[in-house]
Parts: structure tokens; C-alpha cells; sequence
């Protein structure tokens, strides 16, 4: 998911960045950070209507390229034209490769609206990700995961969570893949708080993008030697705020990065190979919220922008229980409500940011095919992807 933002020619902004090459990172980042909080967009205030009430879901088009790559996790809509992205279209990441290895898949693709009219093999190709020929460091090579972002000048930021062969005992800490517009990868960004980014959520400043990363190795492995039982809870997940540079025709660079929350629950699973902190959001009052899986639960990290300390308890709980069960892939809805995708049953529910209303619609009749989820770009409805038919669906009126 990615928040649009103002344009970035704002002349503060402009300064912002002559501070930065001036004085260095660390010494303006509260300059930055204030601007992310200034420029934070997110819905409107929440309507007595449910978003998703009456919504029925509809298939439109499979997401398998011709490498076969399968399990479809990330999605994000391309916000403007630039390069061979196409405003409107819609990114989806692949998390296993043909022979359906979790953490081996390697391609994104692109799917222009309304075309219906494909077979597995044919999803338009953004991208096949060669992990032998990447500008830095990745460890473990390429296993692309829900965390999916693309800004407005061009650059597509993608999670990579490896494995050699499908199973959590050899996943390893991966990193963040920043694509130019034509599918080039022209940056890594790994090591220190990266340790196997799940999902992300982005706000978008134009010359600079704000990362939200969801990370779910801390620890994890040591809880489960044996892949084909699920490992002990390990209460290590964290999430990561990255400050990036993002200006065309510059190789993107990062030049701040914080962990602004810890304390989440993790465990490895042999169906999904790692459960833990998955999707993320960002209110428009600067909170954060975190779809907790293990534990069915939204979390609030308040004062995301801002936050220089991590909140170490994995965050305010906001709702708990069901019709929460295993949330994944998490947006916000226009009216403001918090919107995340059930992995243990093929629902998609809605919840108030106060946590006092929940309402459920069905996405899929089966349980563990629903990851990500974002809103199509009139905001109209949902698009989602379904890991067990392989495609990009619609959830709508």
C-alpha cells in the first residue's frame, strides 16, 4: 500500500532537502520527519456506513506470469505514468516460484484493468528479478513478500523474504529491492533492523518516501528447528520507519532509519512458512496501525512520523478476537476505517479505528488465500489478490 501525497515542489520541502545535503542525516531529521507529519494524508473522518457493506467479490485476472511464479502476495495501484508503469494499473508481487517454493518467486507483474481475458502464463511482466545480478547486498537472494510500494516519480520498493528450498529453516534476513520504472533493480536496502520484511506501507513526499516495513525473522528461526511444525512464539517482530530518497534520475538512498515499534509476536508455520507483523496503514493523525496475525489483533503505534523510541510492547491494541482470524494484508477506507484481510478464513473485515464496529464481507469461501489488499483508485471498492486461485480479484458494490 502507498499514501499519496502533495507534490514535493512545496519550497519548505525544497529546503528540507538543501538541509539534508548541508548538514547530514541524523541533524535534520526532525526537520523531515515534521514534514512527513505535515504532508501525512489519510481518509476522512469515519461515516456511520460501513465501507465494505454489501460488497460482492468478483475475479479478473490471473497473476501468474510465464515463469510460473505462484501465490500472489503484495498489490499495489501505479499512482502516474512513468517509464513502462501505466497510471491506474495494478503491481502484484509473487512470493513462490513455479514449483510453488515459498520465498523463491521473483517476478512482479502488472495488470491493466478490465483485461480478463488471460490464462496462468500470461499476467503482463513488470519484472523477473535475477537475484545473481542485484547492485548490493540481499542475503538469502529473492523471495518477493506482500511488502509492495510504488511513488509517483517511478520507483517500485518490493520485500524480499528468501528461502533455498520453500521451508523456514532456510529463510534469511533478505532486504528491500528498490526497481526503477522500467523494472531495473537500481538498489538494495539490507542488514541493520531489515531481518525478513514482510509487508510495508508508504507515504509518498515525491523527492523522498517515508517506508513503513514490517519485519518477521527476529528471532523465529531459533523457535522452530523442525519446518513441519510450527515453531514457539517469539515476541520479536518489529517495525522499521526508513527514510528514502526518492528523486528521478538519482539512485535511490536511504538516509534515515528507525525501529519505531517492537514486541510482536512471531512464529515459523509450514503452510505459511512465518506468521508475524503483516499488514500496515497509516492514519492521518499519525498512527500506525499493524495487523498483529498471531494474536488476531489491530495494533496502533501512535505518533509514527515522529516517534524516535520504539513502542515496545507491540502497540496499543485496537480490536482483538473475531471476526478478526489472522489478519494479513491490511488499508485504510475512505471513510477511515481500518480494513485487513483474514488469513484463517476468506473474509475481509472492516473495522473503526476506535475498535467499537467491525463489519465482515466474503472474499473467498476458502481459508488462507487472502494477503494483500488495496483500494482501486476511485476508491470505489477493493482490489485483493487470492493465493489460492492465483488471481487479482474485486471486492465491490
Amino acid at each position: 500500500m502507498i499514501t499519496d501525497q502533495p507534490p514535493s515542489s512545496h519550497p519548505r520541502l525544497l529546503a528540507g532537502f538543501a538541509r539534508v545535503a548541508a548538514a547530514g542525516r541524523r541533524a535534520v531529521l526532525p526537520t523531515l520527519v515534521c514534514l512527513c507529519g505535515w504532508f501525512a494524508v489519510g481518509a476522512a473522518a469515519a461515516q456511520a456506513q460501513p465501507f465494505i457493506q454489501g460488497f460482492q467479490p468478483s475475479t479478473l485476472a490471473t497473476t501468474v506470469p510465464g515463469n510460473g511464479d505462484v501465490n500472489p502476495y503484495g498489490i499495489v495501484t501505479v499512482p502516474r505514468s512513468v517509464g513502462a508503469l501505466v497510471q491506474g494499473d495494478v503491481l502484484v508481487s509473487n512470493f513462490n516460484n513455479k514449483g510453488n517454493l515459498q520465498g523463491t518467486g521473483t517476478t512482479i507483474v502488472q495488470i491493466p484493468p478490465g483485461d480478463m481475458n488471460q490464462n496462468p502464463g500470461d499476467a503482463p511482466l513488470f519484472a523477473q528479478i535475477n537475484p545473481k545480478r542485484l547492485p548490493g547486498p540481499c542475503p538469502g537472494g529473492v523471495g518477493l513478500t506482500t511488502a509492495l510500494a510504488v511513488t509517483r516519480t517511478g520507483f517500485v520498493i518490493v520485500g524480499s523474504l528468501p528461502t533455498s528450498n520453500g521451508v523456514s529453516n532456510t529463510a534469511r534476513a533478505g532486504c528491500l529491492l528498490v526497481l526503477n520504472s522500467n523494472g531495473r533493480v537500481v538498489e538494495t536496502i539490507a542488514g541493520g533492523p531489515i531481518n525478513g520484511p514482510w509487508d510495508m506501507t508508504a507515504v509518498d513526499h515525491g523527492f523522498f518516501t517515508t517506508l513503513y516495513v514490517t519485519n518477521v525473522l527476529n528471532g523465529t528461526l531459533k523457535a522452530s528447528p523442525d519446518p513441519t511444525v510450527p515453531g514457539g512464539i517469539v515476541n520479536r517482530g518489529t517495525v522499521v520507519r526508513i527514510q528514502l530518497l526518492t528523486i528521478p534520475g538519482v539512485r535511490p538512498r536511504v538516509f534515515d532509519e528507525d525501529v519505531i515499534a517492537t514486541g510482536f509476536a512471531e512464529r515459523t508455520d509450514p503452510a505459511a512458512l512465518v506468521l508475524g507483523p503483516t499488514g500496515v496503514a497509516l492514519g492521518s493523525d499519525g498512527t500506525l496501525y499493524v495487523a498483529d496475525t498471531v494474536n488476531s489483533r489491530i495494533a496502533a503505534i501512535r505518533d509514527a512520523p515522529f516517534r524516535f523510541f520504539p513502542d515496545r510492547n507491540g502497540g496499543q491494541t485496537v480490536f482483538e478476537g473475531m471476526p478478526l482470524n489472522a489478519p494479513l494484508g491490511m488499508t485504510l477506507a475512505p471513510n477511515g476505517d481500518i480494513l485487513t484481510a483474514n488469513g484463517g478464513d476468506g473474509n475481509v473485515v472492516e473495522t473503526t479505528p476506535d475498535g467499537s464496529q467491525t463489519t465482515t464481507a466474503a472474499a473467498d469461501p476458502n481459508a488462507g488465500d487472502l494477503f494483500g489488499l488495496t483500494l482501486t483508485p476511485d476508491q470505489s471498492a477493493v482490489y485483493y489478490v487470492d493465493d489460492g486461485t492465483n488471481t487479482l480479484n474485486l471486492l465491490g458494490p
